[in-house]
């Protein structure tokens, strides 16, 4: 991955502090997507992390978070259609657990968040195009492209719409 103004830093967010404290160094913000991936067993990854995170940005009076979470997380559930419901009250149960716990971390903190709810990830090509809202009319298994997603966080950097507030988001 390269690009302008973009640094990689890796390593592991539950027990690095140099991690952490490197990645929040000289930022202007972060931009938070942390997650298990395809397992169904968080291990409670956001709510171990995000208050490792929020406490390595203040100590460098970074006040920027835009975090992704996802579709039927919190408040976003009364959007969800029949048959998503069915996935977040079953096999996605414990990681939406998880995301609630590390979502009241962040909406405690003095910092200046955005927490992005993107309704089913696809690996098509973007269109360029999101709808966002803090809420949407939404039906059958509304999807959004990766790229659509990466844009809409990067944007939000500047984008003063939606501090403090969730967005959901979709094509």
């Amino acid at each position: 991955i390269a690009a302008e103004n973009l640094r990689v830093v890796s390593g592991n967010v539950l027990t690095d502090d140099l991690v952490l404290d490197e990645a929040a160094h000289d930022q202007d913000a972060v931009i938070c997507a942390l997650g298990v991936g395809k397992s169904f067993t968080p291990g409670d990854l956001i709510a171990r992390a995000m208050p490792r995170v929020i406490s390595a940005m203040s100590h460098h009076n970074v006040r920027r978070l835009v975090h992704t979470s996802a579709f039927g997380v919190g408040v976003t559930y009364r959007d969800a259609p029949f048959v998503p419901r069915l996935f977040i009250r079953t096999l996605l149960k414990d990681i939406y657990r998880d995301k609630v716990a590390g979502e009241r971390a962040i909406e405690a903190s003095a910092l200046d968040w955005t927490i992005v709810y993107p309704t089913g990830l696809t690996d098509r090509a973007g269109t360029g195009h999101v709808r966002a809202g803090e809420r949407l009319a939404l039906s059958g298994f509304p999807t959004i492209a990766r790229t659509d997603v990466a844009h809409f966080l990067l944007d939000q950097i500047d984008d003063t719409s939606f501090v403090r507030k969730g967005v959901l988001i979709s094509s």
